[in-house]
């Protein structure tokens, strides 16, 4: 190691002006290659020697002074060391000839790469593949490798290629959540507006209006759910039929249980569909290829999505790209922290509070901190700890700018805090109030923000250190670990590529599940598909739409799906036996299908005519259209047409298309209220005993809404909005 002169770690002093640019150094420090950094695994088994004392749960500080030197790396205490520093590397780190320019780019799509002269390593990668063929590229890079523009190059290729005016094109851009894809929106319609292409974000419930505008949009930006739930509408595909670039964003999302099969189908209707038009038209070369281009963060199986985005002619490329080329070095922590069986989930994220504190001292540098909490209320919670607990050093100018932000807050209790340098954000607040604290944070002079992981999602919020309070959140009513995809998502919020050359993200769990933590920050979790577990409802869909017409083209459906190249690789995961050959595993997915088709038909929701093939029902067409789930389905098919209106509202109080709708502890007083009480107006039908699950509120709201009776809470609002917006699809 470089510091073994340096005796111990200065903590508080500021480097000021005077001193060497300490960023200059770290900047150095990185990119030379002969100066190795200690490995995830090199500081984690320093961890395990270190003496705890019973005082405390946090074992960090007791790693020796040296170790935490060479980890932070740029804490240096004398600057002597430091002009040797640079003087030993000199420039010999990342060698430029590799990075390439931007000017290779032709003059008219130049300004959409404006704000950098160079691509960075990934890209410059990526950039032969994606800018000089037209073939299907999967790519695994560390969030923060700049991978929109991976995705700006691929639609530089496509108008390369394509003859003006550009009239038929259109491009596909999916991304897992919606706030991903409004983030994308504002940046293509500033980058792709001045050169003549327009931009629409099809995230919300809208229908005709959509279909309008979106044959006059030449890039779509959606959701997996809302591209299913458009595409499976159309009478004749002759929209999608015009795709010619799918850029899917988070590809690793189609592991996800609840939501990983609509990306699979999706990305699979658009590949059947294809190739059904291949074999339609004699001459072949009338078809332009449809190009899939897919962005994945660190897994092991990424060439199992090149397999399957691969075509015909030409299998897709995989490129990998090492963490160690991400832009800004992430250290990534994982603590332990003991959990008694008796202590309750909540308990111990109490417990949690009181450690952040110390963890913001030794990991933050003084710079921006993001903390992410499981609930709402939890955030609120943590921040008012840490505002008692800590003293942050602001500066004079910045305490002014503090209160000044604080003075326009509409929240009170958020005001009080901000002076302290705390703050916190999530969806339940006043819109108006998120966009202050965001500003305030992003241009740093807010310490520490505490937000839920929900809007993590969304909002673009880097910071220096990332901290991810529990690996625990309450969903419907009950804890759950959060998913990969969320932890990942979280993590890539740690670095600021503009201000930060390092940047350090930690998980606090229990001390039971801190190894499980390790392997998935690690990238070891394989990729499974989860279709299999949702395959009756997007086989009635690809029934109604015509994509699936008898046994034999259902077979070849399965054929193009993930599903189908992961059961062959790892049958017993969806239930196989595992000594099973090829044709073994294609028989039991032959039979899983036919039982799927078995209870589509039990319910008359498809039929077969006398060559066997599928005809959809009158009701198979609504369950696709509407996009409800086949166990909605089977209840409906209890009615008698006899029931009571209370009976009906209860029903569909009952059905799966609410269970994103929570019940929240805070919310039951109001909804309690609403229920029972001899001095207010009450719903019209009341139900027996207190509202202690989903369901009771959701039928609560329902009859508040349909009653007419204001309710004064803005989340219980917002929640009346989505369970109307589904309802709608359900009733």
């Amino acid at each position: 190691s470089l510091f073994k002169k340096s005796g111990s770690i200065h903590k508080n002093t500021e480097f000021k002006a005077g001193s060497v640019d300490v960023k200059e150094i770290g900047t150095y420090l990185n990119t030379s290659e002969n100066m190795k950094e200690v490995t995830k695994e090199g500081f984690l088994r320093n961890n395990h020697h270190a003496p705890i004392t019973k005082d405390s749960a946090f074992t960090l500080h007791r790693v020796n002074n040296e170790e935490i030197a060479s980890e932070n790396g740029i804490k240096i205490q004398s600057f002597s060391n430091a002009s040797e520093i640079l003087d030993m590397t000199g420039t010999t780190g990342r060698k430029l000839e590799i990075l390439r320019a931007v000017t290779e780019i032709p003059t008219q799509f130049r300004s959409i790469f404006k704000e950098f002269p160079y691509f960075n390593y990934a890209q410059s990668k990526a950039l032969d593949d994606l800018l000089y063929t037209d073939r299907n590229f999967v790519i695994c890079a560390p969030t923060g490798s700049g991978k929109t523009v991976m995705f700006e190059l691929a639609i530089t290729r496509l108008l390369m290629e394509a003859p003006l005016p550009w009239l038929n094109i259109k491009v596909v851009y999916m991304a897992p959540i919606k706030a991903l894809c409004s983030q994308r929106f504002d940046d293509w319609k500033e980058k792709f507006g001045p050169i003549g292409l327009t931009c629409k974000e099809l995230t919300g419930d809208t229908l005709m209006d959509d279909l309008f505008e979106i044959h006059h949009a030449d890039i779509i930006i959606t959701t997996p759910e809302k591209w299913d739930s458009m595409t499976r509408r159309w009478r004749d595909n002759s929209i999608v039929q015009l795709v010619r670039l799918f850029l899917i964003d988070e590809v690793h999302v189609i592991k996800d249980e609840s939501r990983g099969a609509t990306l699979e189908v999706v990305v699979s209707r658009m590949k059947t569909i294809q190739s059904s038009l291949w074999h339609l038209l004699e001459k072949r070369d009338t078809v332009p290829p449809l190009r899939f281009v897919a962005v994945s963060a660190t897994i092991p199986n990424t060439q199992d999505i090149a397999e399957w985005l691969s075509d015909s002619k030409m299998p897709a490329v995989c490129l990998k790209i090492d963490e160690d080329q991400r832009p800004v070095k992430l250290r990534k922590i994982v603590l332990g922290f003991p959990c008694s069986d008796n202590q309750t989930e909540f308990k111990f994220d109490l417990t949690l509070n009181y450690k952040i504190a110390s963890i913001i001292q030794t990991y933050s540098e003084r710079k921006p901190a993001l903390v992410f909490c499981a609930t709402r209320k939890g955030v609120q919670q943590a921040a008012s700890v840490l505002a008692k607990d800590a003293k942050f050093l602001l500066s004079i100018e910045q305490k002014q700018r503090l209160q000044g932000i604080a003075n326009s807050l509409k929240d009170s209790k958020l005001r009080e805090l901000l002076t302290y340098g705390v703050a916190y954000h999530h969806a339940g607040m006043e819109i108006s109030d998120r966009k202050i604290i965001e500003g305030a944070f992003t241009v740093g002079d807010l310490p520490v923000l505490f937000t839920t992981s929900t809007l993590a999602m969304g909002v673009n919020l880097p910071a220096h250190l990332v901290v991810i309070k529990s690996t625990m959140h309450y969903v419907g009513g009950v804890f759950q670990e959060y998913s990969e995809t969320d932890i990942l998502q979280m993590i890539g919020r740690a670095g600021r590529p503009q201000f930060d050359t390092t940047a350090t993200a930690v998980i606090m769990t229990r001390c039971s599940t801190r190894e499980r933590y390790i392997q998935m920050l690690n990238g070891a979790d394989i990729i499974e598909s989860s279709l299999h577990r949702h395959l009756v409802e997007h086989l009635n869909a690809e029934i109604v739409l015509h994509t699936v017409t008898d046994v034999s083209v259902a077979l070849e459906w399965i054929r193009s799906t993930f599903l189908y190249i992961r059961a062959l690789k790892n049958p017993t995961h969806y239930g196989f036996s595992s000594g099973l050959d090829k044709a073994g595993i294609e028989a039991k997915l032959q039979e899983l299908c036919l039982k799927n088709l078995n209870d589509l038909s039990s319910f008359d929701l498809i039929r077969m005519d006398e060559a066997n093939n599928f005809k959809p029902t009158e009701t198979g067409r609504l369950m696709a259209w509407y996009y409800i789930a086949f166990d909605t389905v089977k209840q409906f098919f209890t009615i008698k047409g006899t029931e009571t209106l209370n009976e009906l509202i209860r029903m569909i109080s009952n059905c799966s298309e609410f269970v994103d709708v929570k019940l929240r502890t805070n919310e039951k007083k109001i909804l309690n209220t609403l229920n029972k009480d001899k001095d207010k107006i009450t719903i019209r039908f009341p139900m027996e005993g207190r509202i202690k699950t989903r369901e009771m509120k959701v039928n609560c709201l329902i009859q508040a809404q349909l009653g007419c009776i204001p309710i004064q809470d803005f989340t219980l609002t917002q929640d009346t909005g989505r369970i109307f917006r589904n309802g709608l699809r359900v009733t």
